[in-house]
């Protein structure tokens, strides 16, 4: 083996070992020696488009990604995919319905924005941080509106727009259906709800379901998290079934202090709706409305959140999916 060979050889290993734990700042120029070395290596930009991806930046991303699909002998799905994210993510309508058709998914025709019904996926926000899990409905292969209302420290709102990943890094199960749980890049479209944190006394069940029930101007969504948010470890999180998580509960007792996640345009919507769900019941009462801002956080070097957890890991992650 030549030293020009040797030397290649080991550029590759710490390029892709790089990647492998999530060091994107180091894996970038390496990506860029190799790619440049050889020009024809459609891997080679395919794992450029990655990097870029990863790192959100997306005009380098669909650059690399349709460079490697013009070296590729015929269409490859995973680039095909990483091309129509990064698409998607400039607001490239056209490239990114071009890039769904020539994957094999089925579009209805137009100019814009894909708004389809692609069916219900879950969503982690901020997958390198604590990683909460929400229901979304997917409009495109990689764009769905958050159905629930997330906790204010995670940057995102109920009917958010969000870009998300396509390779799944877990599932989850519901009314005996499985679904993709896909991590979210960033937010594209902002909601026009904010989210408003609610603590109430609340005597029963009943007196709760009635609030969820209720329907006023300017409200969007009310959800008692007491009750829908439970901490995972991040492996439960993922959907991999392991022995902690197995063993059945004692039902907790009804506690009547409730904390809420309510998606309302204005504090005064907000407190309208709680005022008369109040008074409309003996022993129901609002202890507080706050609102705080929040922006979505950034990923750092060194955490390879795209990929699954390993078998020992114990993160909590906060999940109502």
């Amino acid at each position: 083996m030549t030293d020009l060979a040797l030397k290649e050889t080991d550029l590759y290993a710490r390029a892709y070992a790089a990647v492998d734990a999530g060091e994107l700042e180091a894996a970038l120029p390496l990506f860029g020696r190799l790619a440049e070395a050889e020009p024809d290596n459609p891997a080679f930009q395919y794992m450029l488009g990655l990097v870029h991806k990863y790192r959100f930046e997306w005009a380098q991303s669909l650059a690399c990604n349709l460079r490697a699909l013009a070296l590729f002998e015929g269409p490859d799905e995973a680039t095909l995919w990483n091309a129509g994210i990064a698409a998607t993510g400039l607001g490239d309508w056209s490239q990114a319905r071009q890039c769904w058709e020539q994957a094999g998914i089925r579009i209805a025709p137009g100019t814009g924005p894909v708004l389809g019904n692609f069916g219900r996926a879950c969503v982690r926000l901020n997958a390198w941080d604590e990683g909460e899990t929400l229901w979304a409905s997917r409009l495109d292969p990689c764009r769905a509106r958050i159905e629930n209302v997330p906790y204010p420290e995670s940057g995102y709102r109920f009917g958010d727009v969000v870009l998300h990943d396509g390779a799944s890094t877990g599932r989850r199960e519901s009314h005996g259906r499985t679904y993709p749980v896909l991590n979210v890049f960033q937010r594209l479209e902002r909601s026009p709800f904010d989210t408003f944190e609610v603590e109430l006394t609340c005597p029963a069940p009943e007196d709760i379901e009635e609030l969820l029930r209720m329907q006023r101007p300017g409200i969007g969504l009310a959800e008692d998290w007491t009750s829908s948010v439970r901490a995972l470890c991040r492996q439960c999180s993922l959907g991999i079934a392991h022995d902690h998580h197995d063993q059945d509960e004692e039902q907790p007792r009804w506690n009547p202090e409730r904390h809420l996640g309510l998606a309302a345009q204005a504090h005064s919507s907000a407190e309208r709706l709680l005022r008369d769900w109040a008074a409309a019941g003996p022993g129901r009462k609002l202890e507080s409305i706050t609102r705080s801002a929040h922006e979505p956080g950034a990923p750092a070097d060194g955490f390879a959140w795209w990929r699954g957890a390993d078998e020992d890991e114990e993160e909590e992650h906060a999940d109502q999916a």
